[in-house]
């Protein structure tokens, strides 16, 4: 149920390494009919291919309703409402559209990041439409670990943490999952799965904001924070990370609000590391204002400005909650009439921004904001006669 960026790669994979026979299901017509003619409607590397066999064998076709089978997977977004409060509406329409066709022994996992107790929740909601079902079938939490643009290697060989609501569920769904995934299956509870993805998250989101927040105080220190952190970890028990224009996508950006929501008292570092990275990428926003405004006093004209990346993260497509988006929508709308140039070299075209090639842009800009370390960008040198403001360390030195 769902064939995004999570739920499509699974569906392939699982038709292909595990030989099981795979229904795609998604709400998006376009979606299914793209993912039918094997076309992937994503951009991961590889996965096309796999996609065209599975199809052309047989193994996979979508639909944009369920239909019976033996397993039920829930891959559909988990978006916030709100004040950052998590929504698992999703989840529940998905669960509700699939009740009428399970029966005993079928299996049922949620993958989708989800707050602690979202599983017994939906297991509460199948017993009250089938109560006869209750005891009969297996229901567990599986969440995701992948990483976009490697999701092929990591989809098959990372470990995974699987929590049903008893032990038989539990096994039930390690069962399935050892058809496709080489590494190891953790057994837990639900409670404690759904928990641990949380976490994973968590714990990136508050070191992303130390090294943000690093580069905060070395930009008022005149440091190179670049340099400074490559230093500092050359001690052996440290490792800081890469600051950036702030944190996106749809986890780690995501995932610590579903604790904070929970658990406000007791989550204060977690809610401050959130404040710290959200921040970040205002910090960004108002560093290029300001330089428009230098360019435009010095200059005596408005600055051709190019803002280099849109996607939250290096070489994919992906602009879910991107930092990068966010400022160059701020820019943009305070631009002055100034000239906005805007770049996403994986991205063929965007209904809101009108795309420019990435060197072309480069040549006519003035000001140019690297936002997303793509790699074709590392690819242009550095020139003195523009304004560079380099957000994501395309020129670390």
């Amino acid at each position: 149920m769902g064939l995004g960026y999570i739920g499509l790669p699974t569906a392939i994979i699982a038709a292909k390494q595990g030989g099981v026979q795979i229904t795609g299901v998604d709400i998006n017509p376009k979606v299914v009919e793209l993912t039918n003619q094997g076309h992937l409607h994503i951009i991961e590397p590889g996965m096309e291919e796999m996609l065209q066999e599975v199809v052309k064998n047989g193994q996979l076709h979508a639909s944009t309703t369920p239909e019976v089978c033996d397993a039920y997977f829930m891959v559909v977004p988990t978006p916030f409402k709100g004040d950052h409060e998590p929504d698992v509406s999703y989840v529940e329409a998905a669960t509700r559209s699939v009740i009428p066709y399970l029966k005993e022994g079928d299996l049922y996992v949620i993958e989708s990041t989800s707050p602690v107790g979202t599983t017994e929740a939906m297991a509460r909601i199948i017993f009250e439409e089938r109560p006869e079902l209750e005891g009969k079938i297996y229901i567990a939490y599986c969440p995701e670990r992948v990483l976009p643009g490697n999701v092929i290697y990591e989809l098959v060989h990372n470990d995974r943490v699987i929590g049903g609501l008893n032990p038989e569920s539990t096994d039930k769904a390690i069962e399935f999952y050892s058809r496709f995934v080489k590494g190891t299956l953790h057994k837990t509870n639900s409670r404690t799965a759904e928990m641990c993805k949380l976490t994973e998250n968590s714990s990136r989101d508050v070191q992303i904001a130390f090294a943000n927040e690093l580069s905060l105080i070395c930009d008022k220190a005149k440091i190179n924070v670049w340099e400074l952190i490559e230093l500092a970890n050359k001690h052996p028990r440290v490792n800081i990370l890469q600051p950036g224009c702030g944190v996106g996508g749809h986890c780690i950006a995501v995932d610590p609000y579903f604790i904070t929501a929970e658990f406000p008292m007791e989550s204060k570092i977690i809610a401050t590391a959130r404040e710290v990275n959200n921040y970040k990428a205002f910090w960004c926003a108002e560093k290029v204002q300001n330089a428009m405004l230098r360019f435009e006093l010095d200059n005596k004209r408005k600055p051709v400005v190019a803002m280099m990346g849109l996607a939250f993260k290096p070489n994919i497509d992906d602009l879910r909650e991107s930092p990068a988006k966010y400022i160059t929508t701020k820019v943009m709308q305070s631009c002055n009439n100034a000239e906005i140039l805007v770049v996403e070299p994986n991205v063929k075209e965007h209904n809101v921004f009108k795309l420019t090639d990435y060197k072309e842009a480069y040549e006519k800009a003035d000001i140019v904001v690297f936002l997303t370390a793509h790699n074709p960008f590392k690819e242009l040198p550095y020139r003195e006669d523009k304004v560079i403001l380099d957000f994501c360390g395309i020129y670390k030195k």
